[in-house]
């Protein structure tokens, strides 16, 4: 592995990792029934303020143009700043209306032209920012009918378009964020070893993966895997983590349901070498979101804790045998450990 993995936060024997949130975490939010939305109006710059309160977030995932509009990127640097923040990536909105029918896949050459515009905008406002990557996440790319698309033809326009942002911006990485379905009903960047494939037709060293945990849960991967498979291609430039019941993109606070696997996945990026921050992507739709990050963060910490306290030779031991049961107990000996010393924090 390069050292341009091990960047970031330290591991756990040397210091606390680093957390982070995606800025949408803090918005208001709007599903197909409550259409008026879920909480009071907030622009980005009110998101950066609750952000801050929260107390131990250091840096959010920003989306762009910064939402509702009209508000500049001195406008928004200065708010990260009077809360301690940093932004470390910028998320393109390449997946609204405009973009029905595709973004890098879509159909029309002047629609695919204005998709990669609006990123190249968007990482000159990250370079502005100093994030440490521009996120893709095109929601739009893919189809919906069988028959629908050329699936070559797709492939070509996705890998053509990342490979020439990655060439036009080579001090700066793209996180592409995969995931199976929604709003697409087959979207093109659609597991890690799909995305893995695409990156390695482009040809280029900038351009990796982003793993969020309930994606791969969602696409029925087992997320440490996922990670594994990454890193040793050394394309894991980032995670976003939340849960789900595997049944839809639900973006449960961490640990709520999958609490076992969420540890393995913390448990495989630490193993690995991997050091990075670790960020949320949760969306309380009916909870307060400065408790909801919170408890998210405390969760983490528990994890974080575990990881000192797993015996790794003896599960090492018990994983060379394939021995479930005594790997489980090991591993549930420790995170049961840490959990019950965070609640009583």
């Amino acid at each position: 592995m390069s050292n341009q993995s091990r960047i970031n936060i330290q591991s756990p024997s040397r210091g606390e990792p680093v957390f982070g949130a995606g800025v949408w975490h803090f918005a208001t939010y709007v599903d197909r029934y409550a259409t008026d939305g879920y909480g009071e109006q907030r622009t980005v710059l009110d998101a950066i303020k609750l952000a801050g309160s929260v107390g131990d977030l250091s840096v959010l995932d920003l989306n762009w143009p910064f939402p509702p509009g009209g508000i500049s990127t001195a406008e928004v640097r200065d708010a990260l700043a009077e809360q301690n923040l940093r932004a470390i990536a910028v998320t393109p909105e390449i997946y609204t209306g405009q973009f029905a029918k595709g973004g890098f896949t879509n159909p029309d050459p002047v629609v695919r032209r204005q998709a990669i515009d609006l990123v190249a905008a968007s990482a000159q406002v990250g370079r502005e920012l100093g994030v440490d990557y521009i996120k893709i996440w095109p929601g739009q790319d893919g189809y919906d009918y069988p028959f629908q698309a050329d699936y070559s033809d797709l492939w070509t326009k996705s890998v053509d378009a990342l490979r020439e942002l990655a060439q036009s911006f080579p001090g700066l990485k793209f996180a592409i964020e995969y995931k199976p379905r929604e709003p697409r009903n087959r979207m093109f960047f659609s597991s890690a070893a799909r995305t893995l494939l695409a990156i390695q037709d482009m040809g280029v060293d900038n351009v990796g993966l982003l793993l969020d945990f309930g994606h791969s849960l969602y696409g029925g991967e087992t997320p440490a895997e996922a990670a594994r498979l990454a890193i040793a291609r050394d394309k894991l430039f980032a995670i976003d983590v939340n849960d789900n019941f595997r049944g839809w993109d639900d973006d449960m606070v961490v640990g709520s349901v999958h609490l076992l696997e969420t540890f393995e996945f913390f448990f495989a990026l630490e193993n690995a070498g991997w050091q990075g921050v670790w960020q949320l992507d949760q969306f309380p739709f009916r909870e307060d979101p400065v408790e909801a990050a919170r408890t998210g963060i405390r969760t983490m910490r528990a994890f974080h804790q575990a990881l000192t306290y797993l015996d790794q030779e003896e599960l090492a031991a018990a994983q060379l045998a394939q021995d479930a049961l005594g790997a489980q107990r090991i591993a549930k000996r420790a995170l049961f450990r840490a959990l019950a010393e965070s609640e009583c924090a």
